[in-house]
């Protein structure tokens, strides 16, 4: 959530519904890759020639595929496959949570496919007891995703 794809609309987003400080969630930073853990994921990216990405939270059982009006070559058809064989609904990512997302800068970026996998359902963090059902719901998602590369 703190990558340069609509960064001052997540802001504009988080910080009124109270996201305005570090917290285990929604907090976007202060400008995009100020912080070191993005700027590392930012700059290996940029370092690679990723066919496709798999950005990973926890909450849902869905997979987010679009930011805004991109429409990468067969992003609707790969996430159709990660749906069916995950079993997760595809869906387009809701609109306050629609920006600033490693997911979103990629395919702005590159103009290939970008997904956001939510795993899991409850309250975060997780149960570790939700673990095999996640593995087993995911190994299918990872395979192909690597084949696809």
């Amino acid at each position: 959530m703190q990558f340069p794809a609509g960064w001052e609309n997540a802001k504009r987003i988080k910080y009124a519904q109270g996201y305005s400080i570090p917290s285990p969630r929604d907090f976007v930073g202060y400008g995009p890759l100020t912080e070191p853990e993005a700027l590392a994921v930012y700059d290996f990216t940029l370092s690679h020639n990723f066919a496709l990405i798999l950005a990973y939270h926890s909450q849902g059982e869905v997979i987010y595929w679009q930011f805004q009006n991109y429409n990468p070559p067969n992003a609707f058809e790969i996430g159709t496959q990660l749906s069916q064989i995950s079993g997760y609904s595809l869906e387009d990512t809701p609109y306050n949570s629609s920006f600033a997302g490693f997911k979103d800068w990629f395919i702005q970026n590159y103009n290939r496919p970008g997904y956001t996998i939510e795993v899991g359902l409850g309250i975060n963090p997780l149960p570790i007891s939700q673990f095999p059902k996640i593995y087993s719901d995911n190994l299918g998602i990872l395979i192909l995703g690597a084949v696809l590369v």
